[in-house]
Order: C-alpha cells, then structure tokens, then sequence
C-alpha cells in the first residue's frame, strides 16, 4: 500500500505544485483585500521522504493518497496573536472547511503552555472555491500563526520537544517561564498596535484644539504634510519654481525624517512648527527659490516639489543661522545622496543663505528661537 500511495504522489506532483501556487496566490489576495497587514505567506508539497516517514509511522492509516490532508500546506504568520482570528474567519467565510480535519490548537493547551498555539484548517477545495476551481476534489492544509508564535514552534521542533513529555523535568520550568514570557510579548504587541491605531485616529482632532501637545513624530508629520500650514507653504514654494507640488509622492520614510531634521534643529511640537512657518513664511520661500535652481540635478526628475519641502528650507535655514547646527546633518537624514554629493549640496545650501539674508531681502529676518 505505502509503494502505491508514493507512487500516486509521484504521479500527481506536478498537479499538487500548481495547487500550492494558486493556494499562496489566492490567500494573499483574500488577506490583501479585507485590508490586513501581515507578516508572510508561504506555500509547500510535502516532500517524498517526509510522506514516506509519515506513513511508516502510521501504518494502515490512510487508505488513499487523499486521505492525507497536507500534502499541499499554505503557512500564514501574522505581526499578532489577534489576526490569526482574523485570517481564520476569512477562510472560513470563502471555503469548505474540513472541520473533522482542522484543528485551533491555541484551544488544547493548558494555562501554562504557550507552545505552539496556531490554528490549522483543511481545505476542501470545491468548483465553487475563488480561484482554486481548478483543483476541485483536492485539499490543503492552512496554519495560521502570530510571529512569536511561529519563532516557539520552530525552536521548539529544532530542539526536538514535539509534547511535554519529551521535555526533560530539569528544563520544564524554564519553558514554562519563557512561555509566559512570550504570551505577555504577545499580549504587549497587540496592546502597543492599538494604542498607536488610536493614536493616529485622533491626531487631527488633537493638532486641531492643543497643538503644543502634539509630539512631531512620523504619524503627526504625515498628517502635517496635508494640511496648512505645511501645505499652503508646499505649495507657495512649488508656485514660486513654477512646477507641481508631487502631493503622491511615494515615499514612506520621508515622514520620519522630516520628524528628526526638525528635532535636530530644536523643534518638538505641532504647535511650534505651525508658529514658525507661519512666523518665517517668507524667508522659507525666498530661500527654497534661490537654492533649489542651484540644484536641479537632485531633484527636478522627480518631476516637482516633494511635500514638506517648506519644512526642509526651514531646518536648512535655521541650520545655517545657527552656529552650533550642522547642514551636513540635515543632508544626511534626508538621504539626498545621488548625482551631488554632500558637500556640494551643502555648498549650494550656503551660498543661497548667503544671497538671501544679504541686503534687505526678506529673509534677513531669520532667527534662532
């Protein structure tokens, strides 16, 4: 029976192949859709020599190639504990699931036991499943993990503890205290998500009545960049070049490091910003117009003005009014390298601050609050 069972798998791998790539394809398009951030998505065909070990192990067990359920498997791993719930209800929603095969394995263990608490669903794919109709009659298994829970399960099979009983008594203990460690780890991350979700859902609320309260991080500043005065100011220095104000531009980090260039110049709040853009509108436009020609190279293929460019001409002119602050500084968290170098553009930086607070322009103005 164990020949022909194996030789069934060889008949069929290219099939179970196939399979495991629409399986990955389409749980990445379901998690994608119901807006869900994850870690990973992976698929695999169990391998000859794991089945063949399988069904040494478990003689007279499966009757039929069939009757082995995770020939195909699909491995999600979510950032927390609480979006493997969340995965589980989705396949749930757009599958027939093999509930006599499935198992929550976070519902078996005991308080004490952290272990490996993922939850494993069959699937059934029928002609009716999204994607998948192709392989009708065929089945694959789904485990559902957070990270920490993923990173105990393979430490653990790597020190070959498949059940408490096979740890020995002396190190018990401390798998015990490192599973409450990892639950609390757990429970601590999805706490820290939440809080940070709120976070943002109330910022404009918060910027909007109590400004100076407001933290300039990387999510105040993402929301700065849309409103005034930063954009009014964006937008003034993207009339006075005569080129579009990029309003898409996709950059992901840009927030944080307007966030750290205004630290390093000395600015903390929302409310302090708003007080110097407003206080310095002038002076910032002025300068962002005489420096920005002397380096087009660095920034006319992107096509226009990045938003926040009013906060970088701010920091670079406080920079350079400022004796003990460095424009090299602000270069750097700006990771503007590319066709100038550091010192170039720095050239360039001081030789517009130079133009713009000589005579009586308008940003002879500027000082060091």
């Amino acid at each position: 029976m164990t020949g022909q069972l194996l030789q069934a798998y060889e008949d069929g791998c290219e099939t179970f192949e196939g399979l495991r790539d629409a399986a990955v394809a389409h749980t990445l398009q379901l998690i994608g859709g119901a807006g869900l951030n994850i870690h990973h998505v992976t698929g695999r065909v169990k391998k000859r020599a794991s089945l063949e070990d399988k069904l040494r192990r478990k003689p007279g067990r499966y009757g039929a190639l069939s009757d082995v359920t995770d020939l195909v498997a699909v491995r999600v791993i979510t950032y927390f504990e609480s979006d493997v719930s969340v995965v589980s209800r989705l396949l749930e929603e757009h599958h027939a699931i093999d509930w006599e095969n499935s198992i929550d394995k976070s519902k078996m263990h005991d308080p004490d036991r952290f272990g490996y608490m993922g939850v494993h669903y069959v699937v059934q794919v029928t002609p009716d499943s999204p994607d998948l109709a192709a392989f009708a009659g065929l089945k694959f298994e789904v485990q559902i993990r957070s990270i920490l829970q993923h990173a105990w399960a393979e430490i653990e099979h790597d020190l070959g503890y498949k059940n408490r009983e096979a740890i020995p008594r002396e190190v018990q203990r401390r798998f015990y205290r490192l599973a409450g460690l990892l639950e609390m780890a757990d429970e601590e991350f999805m706490t820290l998500h939440r809080l940070s979700q709120q976070y943002t859902a109330t910022l404009p609320a918060r910027v909007q009545d109590a400004p100076d309260a407001v933290f300039i991080d990387a999510p105040s500043m993402r929301h700065l960049l849309d409103v005034p005065p930063v954009r009014d100011l964006d937008q003034q220095v993207a009339g006075a070049l005569n080129v579009l104000l990029l309003t898409d531009w996709p950059d992901p980090e840009r927030p944080q490091r307007l966030a750290s260039l205004l630290h390093y110049v000395g600015v903390h709040s929302v409310g302090a910003l708003q007080k110097e853009l407003r206080r310095h509108e002038a002076e910032v436009v002025r300068f962002a117009s005489l420096l920005l020609p002397r380096l087009r190279e660095a920034w006319t293929p992107a096509g226009g003005a990045r938003p926040g460019t009013s906060v970088v001409h701010y920091a670079l002119l406080r920079a350079c009014a400022n004796p003990l602050l460095d424009p090299h500084e602000i270069v750097s968290m700006l990771d503007m390298r590319g066709v100038l170098s550091g010192d170039q553009l720095v050239a360039a930086v001081r030789e517009a601050y130079t133009q713009a607070t000589s005579g009586a322009g308008p940003a002879g103005g500027l000082t060091v609050a």
